[in-house]
């Protein structure tokens, strides 16, 4: 474990909670930063600030809800339906989400006296969001350092892993019953296993249904 301190972007959710239990491995000190983006439910909110509790990791929510006067998206109006079609961005994306997010979770980091960033984006299973691909992570790391003269490192420990591959991670971590079981991924702001209908819900349930699957024919390396 490096003597550092580091901050993870966190929501609550299957990702950003396998990456704080990850963050705990690798750091001495954690904290975590939430955003209020005007999401349409704030179960998301009270979710991550219960995980952050009973971990004992410190919890700090950031006021981003000027993002609702920029765009419209179907995680911040229920009157806009949650789909995707082809060639164009899903009706999820919030654009600019992962650029202010990090961007403030650096500010944030400073003040703290941490350098180490973790977030839980991947290319893999990033949805068609260009702000989840590993170019812009590097982009905007050294936009960063370059912008407050510091040596922040970003890491994105879910860049290369699929469902499945996240849900093992969690596995190896000793917390994918805790993922499982108290996390929040859901559109409908369901906790656990969820709607079961939204695409995130069909994208989680599919990978531990793949990644159990997997481990109990031993094909787990």
């Amino acid at each position: 474990m490096k003597k550092e301190k580091a901050v993870v972007v966190f929501s609550g959710g299957q990702d950003s909670t396998t990456c704080l239990f990850w963050a705990l491995q690798n750091f001495s000190e954690v904290a975590t930063v939430t955003f209020d983006y005007g999401q349409r439910h704030s179960a998301e909110i009270e979710c991550a600030r219960k995980i952050a509790e009973e971990l004992n990791v410190s919890f700090k929510v950031l006021d981003m809800t000027l993002i609702n006067q920029l765009s419209a998206n179907a995680l911040t109006r229920n009157d806009i339906e949650v789909s995707a079609q082809e060639g164009e961005l899903p009706s999820t994306f919030v654009p600019g989400r992962n650029l202010l997010f990090l961007s403030f979770a650096a500010v944030y980091a400073d003040a703290i006296g941490a350098r180490q960033l973790i977030t839980g984006v991947s290319q893999t299973d990033f949805s068609g969001y260009p702000d989840c691909r590993d170019t812009f992570i590097k982009s905007l790391n050294v936009t960063l350092n370059l912008a407050m003269d510091k040596q922040f490192v970003i890491h994105t420990p879910l860049m290369w892993l699929d469902k499945a591959d996240v849900w093992q991670l969690s596995d190896e971590l000793g917390a994918l019953d805790f993922v499982q079981e108290k996390t929040l991924t859901c559109y409908n702001g369901i906790p656990s296993t969820g709607c079961g209908e939204c695409p995130a819900c069909q994208l989680r349930n599919a990978g531990l249904a793949a990644y159990k699957e997997r481990k109990s024919a031993g094909e787990l390396v």
